[in-house]
């Protein structure tokens, strides 16, 4: 299994600014991630950078990096560039791991490169997990998705899907959740396997309006009618770090 692992790391963030150097235990949280990534089965782990210094933090603790662009309007639109600049041929497989999860499992890494390795159907492949509470059923910034019996994802929403009909003829939005349907609901993890060739197409893509309405760009995929490959884990992710308390509580974690 060969595959490469790009991070992108992105130096701006409303809640937490020059977030890919926050120290985690006397590291750099991008360093932290890299490491990490380090330990699954791909063959490079290289940092797509979007400023010089995390680039030469990079440096010095021995992790591979790129210099993007700044312009870039999103994640995919930063591993598509680094693409051209590490010179990834069409047929390559790498796999998305966001510069923010210093806690990433490098098994889920491997899943992902395998699945799409296993489905020439597919142009990309994510993670799932099974949700253990109603809280995260009905919050909307868990995202869900549903699948089909060879585990393609036939949707993803924030909206709390599959929708049970009888359990909650009596609740439901207006009325609240107040249990799970069986089998479980599924929880998206931002994880994803690219095909290369797909990569560097997908910037060029239109938006989706069901993207626009969901604030999910994995939909846009799904719209031009590619496929999307889901290993569901039996594991939860570990956190990731969005905000000053998120970063508090990695860093005890870790400390």
């Amino acid at each position: 299994m060969s595959f490469c692992v790009l991070i992108p790391a992105r130096m701006a963030s409303s809640r937490l600014p020059d977030k890919p150097l926050a120290d985690i235990a006397g590291l750099p949280m991008v360093v932290r991630v890299a490491q990490r990534a380090k330990l699954s089965a791909a063959s490079r782990v290289v940092v797509a950078a979007d400023d010089a210094r995390i680039v030469a933090a990079c440096q010095a603790h021995g992790i591979d990096s790129v210099l993007t662009r700044t312009d870039h309007p999103s994640g995919s639109d930063r591993l598509a560039e680094a693409c051209d600049l590490l010179g990834l041929q069409d047929t390559d497989v790498v796999v998305n791991v966001q510069g923010d999860e210093p806690l990433i499992d490098p098994a889920s890494i491997d899943a992902a490169a395998h699945l799409l390795q296993t489905r020439s159907d597919c142009s990309m492949s994510t993670l799932a997990h099974a949700i253990d509470s109603v809280e995260d059923f009905a919050n909307p910034n868990v995202v869900k998705v549903v699948l089909d019996a060879h585990n393609t994802a036939l949707y993803f929403s924030r909206a709390p899907i599959a929708w049970w009909r009888d359990g909650f003829a009596d609740g439901g939005l207006n009325g609240g959740i107040t249990a799970l349907p069986s089998p479980a609901p599924l929880r998206h993890v931002g994880l994803y396997g690219y095909r290369v060739g797909f990569l560097r197409e997908f910037p060029k893509l239109a938006q989706a309006p069901i993207e626009v309405t969901e604030s999910l760009e994995q939909l846009r995929a799904m719209w031009h009618g590619h496929r999307i490959a889901v290993h569901v884990t039996d594991h939860s992710p570990g956190p990731g770090v969005d905000t000053p308390e998120d970063l508090a509580r990695v860093r005890a974690l870790l400390s």
